[in-house]
């Protein structure tokens, strides 16, 4: 008996383990999916034991509009804060941009010096062409510098000349003109070639003879002339004929060449001091040339050389523009 009251007391001992251990089970696991669960929002009118609006009580005011979503705001399109902050963007990523490229340039000082120097280089390079341009240019408007001297062209009016212009005229064709000193070079070389006067000898010696004689009676003959044309005030410059065609031209270059105006630039009159003065040039010429001569001959040698000079140089006058024209010259 007392064997089944022990066994019996033990059995009721592990009973009571087992469903200890099973309560503390289940209590442990409820808990723990109560932890588990987030706690729901808290709102008014919910079901946590506040009272629900009477349904007598009067509906809520509709003068508070609903608020709008942030997400899509509806602006209108003339409102001033939005075209003003649209302004500030603008301004604010040009800026950005502008730094951007400054950082750029900055961050490639290589390439920014070889820009540099490429523009220098072409800069230099069309002044330099500008240059030569117009010294070519220069060079080749030779017609009134260099060889033809003082005309006047067929668009300007024939003024008389003043007593101070009539002496810069007579300075510039007798000494500051480059063709007058080519052309007496060229006298000369055909009087050294025809060997006269034969008593000269040839080489350089005779040369040098020959032009003195031809330039001293250029200076006698064109003193003599300026001085007969400004007491007779007649017009010693050459004037392109306002005419048109190759010959009434060529007629007009001739004609000066024996007649030339008066006072009055409209009335023809002789040549009477040219060709007093190359006569009086050749009479001169004959003190310093040898022996025997004729100053008789020799004034009207001067004569001669001037009809067929100055026939000429009238016509290169004449036609001198239309031929600088042609080989690119000032128009």
């Amino acid at each position: 008996m007392m064997q089944r009251r022990e066994h019996s007391r033990r059995l009721r001992r592990v009973l009571l383990s087992i469903a200890s251990a099973g309560i503390s089970f289940v209590i442990f696991s409820v808990g723990a999916k109560a932890q588990d669960q987030p706690n729901p929002p808290t709102q008014s009118g919910s079901q946590s034991g506040q009272s629900q609006p009477d349904s007598t009580s009067p509906p809520p005011s509709q003068s508070t509009p609903p608020p709008q979503d942030q997400s899509s705001p509806q602006t209108p399109p003339d409102a001033k804060p939005d075209q003003t902050h649209d302004q500030s963007q603008e301004n604010q990523d040009k800026q950005n941009s502008d730094k951007d490229e400054k950082k750029d340039d900055s961050s490639n000082p290589a390439a920014a010096v070889v820009d540099k120097t490429k523009d220098v280089t072409e800069q230099a390079v069309d002044k330099t062409k500008e240059a030569a341009q117009q010294t070519f240019t220069k060079v080749r408007d030779w017609e009134t510098e260099w060889v033809v001297g003082a005309y006047v062209g067929r668009n300007r009016k024939l003024v008389p000349l003043t007593a101070a212009g009539r002496e810069d005229l007579y300075l510039q064709q007798t000494f500051l003109t480059p063709g007058a000193y080519l052309k007496r070079m060229f006298s000369a070389a055909i009087d050294q070639a025809r060997g006269a006067p034969p008593q000269w000898d040839g080489g350089v010696k005779g040369y040098a003879e020959r032009w003195a004689s031809r330039e001293g009676q250029f200076f006698a003959a064109n003193s003599l002339a300026a001085a007969g044309n400004a007491a007779l005030h007649y017009e010693p410059r050459y004037d392109q004929c306002r005419c048109q065609g190759f010959w009434p031209r060529t007629r007009h270059a001739i004609l000066r060449n024996f007649m030339t105006y008066n006072e009055t630039e409209r009335e023809l009159r002789p040549q009477w001091a040219l060709y007093g003065g190359a006569f009086g040039g050749g009479v001169i010429a004959d003190a310093w040339k040898p022996k025997p001569r004729s100053a008789w001959a020799e004034g009207g040698r001067g004569m001669l050389g001037q009809a067929a000079w100055g026939t000429l140089q009238n016509f290169f006058n004449e036609f001198a523009v239309d031929i600088n024209r042609k080989l690119g010259g000032k128009q």
